[in-house]
């Protein structure tokens, strides 16, 4: 089946799918992105996605070009159109077409692209396997609270991940892990707090994320918001990262160090299980 994407009101074959040169998305990196996972043909954690969308839009004072409902629509059509039944949609919004000129353009209208994309989420062999990680320096603007499409320090990171064979880069700055390149990163002390950095202009706002925070407190597991180093990962009992795709994945080791006794830990277990179970309870 060939693949459809969504093109500004228009389902067309990926092949068909453009957008002009001179779109600001093309030339400023001016725009929002947002991705929601798909599981079982249905759209998980889709009221935080779209909650987030709108806040990071917002921020940038970009008008979406579909009203809510019509994004829900549009995201089950993709779902329909490309048989899908897990993997991810991901849509992404610039200010649209306009000569190029920094300042915001009087009267473009606003692109709106999304696809779908097929991805093993359940029975994941890294979730069952856990992953390494690495750690890099945090080289981002200061507004990563907005899901901005401008991700170069992002492919960076991971590009230099994949080189030493890991599936992940934790972000550091002034010494301090601010998240992972694509993933909100987590670690469980030696007494069993489950610890992850607090929310601020400094990290994105994870929707799985908050899930999973919301999943631990429910069942009185102890959480803490602060900071952590990498060396605090390292002597951990635990690390994993949460993203929508990834849901909760299992650090082993970190910077070619095994972390607790290499192999993924009994909280991460739990709270991937809790996870799986209330995502295709809650699923739309």
């Amino acid at each position: 089946m060939n693949e459809i994407v969504y093109v500004d009101g228009a389902y067309v074959e990926r092949g068909e799918a453009r957008v002009s040169v001179f779109d600001r998305g093309f030339l400023f990196a001016d725009g929002i992105y947002e991705v929601c996972a798909v599981l079982d043909g249905k759209l998980v954690d889709n009221d935080a996605h779209l909650a987030r969308l709108d806040r990071s839009l917002r921020e940038i004072d970009l008008p979406s070009p579909l009203s809510r409902e019509k994004i829900v629509a549009m995201q089950r059509e993709l779902v329909a159109r490309n048989a899908l039944r897990e993997g991810l949609i991901y849509m992404q919004v610039t200010r649209g077409v306009a000569d190029r000129d920094f300042a915001f353009p009087e009267n473009a209208t606003p692109t709106f692209v999304a696809f779908a994309q097929a991805k093993r989420i359940i029975g994941s062999p890294q979730a069952e396997a856990g992953v390494a990680a690495i750690s890099v320096p945090d080289l981002r603007w200061a507004r990563r609270d907005i899901k901005s499409i401008a991700l170069l320090a992002q492919v960076l990171a991971k590009q230099q991940a994949r080189k030493a064979g890991a599936a992940e880069a934790f972000m550091v700055e002034n010494g301090i892990v601010t998240e992972g390149a694509s993933s909100s990163a987590f670690i469980v002390t030696k007494s069993q707090e489950i610890v992850t950095r607090p929310l601020s202009s400094a990290l994105l706002p994870g929707c799985t994320r908050q899930a999973i925070l919301a999943l631990a407190r429910e069942r009185r597991m102890t959480i803490v918001e602060r900071a952590f180093t990498i060396e605090e990962a390292c002597e951990a009992a635990e690390c994993f990262f949460t993203s929508a795709t990834a849901f909760v994945m299992p650090v082993v080791s970190l910077d070619g160090k095994k972390i607790g006794q290499g192999r993924p830990g009994e909280a991460t277990r739990r709270l991937r299980e809790l996870y799986i179970e209330a995502a295709r309870a809650s699923a739309q």
